[in-house]
């Protein structure tokens, strides 16, 4: 499959408007937070590389990630973390964090380009693209800023909570994972409301 390009962005910007691709990442996780980001990325945009996020090596992923905060005209993260998950449930916290990155943009957008097919509360025109994040490249490099910003916030937490190993599975659902909640109990992070956690 081709990597993603700026077709959607060329219709958008055509017609005068700016528009900010969304994409979060942790949404299958048993423990830690959903985080989502919101990109911006000039009309001129070329980033080498730039694929979704789970296509892409630690490495690659984290020398992309730094090129698109120099090049991007704005970028935002929004993180909702495991309680407010248990409370509301995963899909609506991925939204409120989608809705959270989008409001932060130093650069306003007038159209977003979201990844899948559930549109935010937001009162600026959207588009849900399924695997938008192979198709749109705002959408891919917001991808990539979610992916990063989440593992680096698991890592920290693997300093915390070391007999969970959150470095090595970031805490999705992995044979490991489940063990180490069996014979550790769950933890601060842990998702309460997710299967398996209690």
């Amino acid at each position: 499959m081709s990597p993603p390009n700026l077709d959607y962005e060329k219709e958008i910007w055509a017609k005068g408007k700016i528009p900010a691709g969304v994409d979060e990442a942790g949404r299958g996780p048993l423990a830690g937070p959903v985080v989502a980001a919101a990109v911006v990325l000039p009309d001129d945009c070329e980033i080498l590389g730039l694929d979704d996020s789970k296509k892409l090596s630690p490495t690659k992923r984290q020398k992309i990630f730094e090129e698109i905060k120099s090049l991007a005209l704005s970028y935002a993260v929004g993180i909702v973390e495991p309680e407010e998950i248990d409370r509301i449930n995963i899909l609506r916290a991925a939204l409120l964090a989608m809705e959270i990155s989008v409001k932060k943009l130093k650069t306003k957008p007038d159209y977003l380009l979201i990844d899948g097919n559930q549109k935010t509360s937001l009162l600026i025109m959207q588009e849900t693209i399924v695997k938008g994040d192979s198709k749109s490249c705002s959408i891919a490099a917001a991808s990539i800023l979610a992916k990063v910003t989440r593992d680096s916030i698991m890592e920290e937490y693997h300093l915390m909570y070391p007999e969970y190993n959150f470095k090595g599975h970031k805490g999705y659902p992995t044979k490991e994972h489940y063990e180490a909640i069996r014979e550790h109990g769950p933890c601060p992070i842990h998702r309460k409301t997710f299967r398996g956690v209690l």
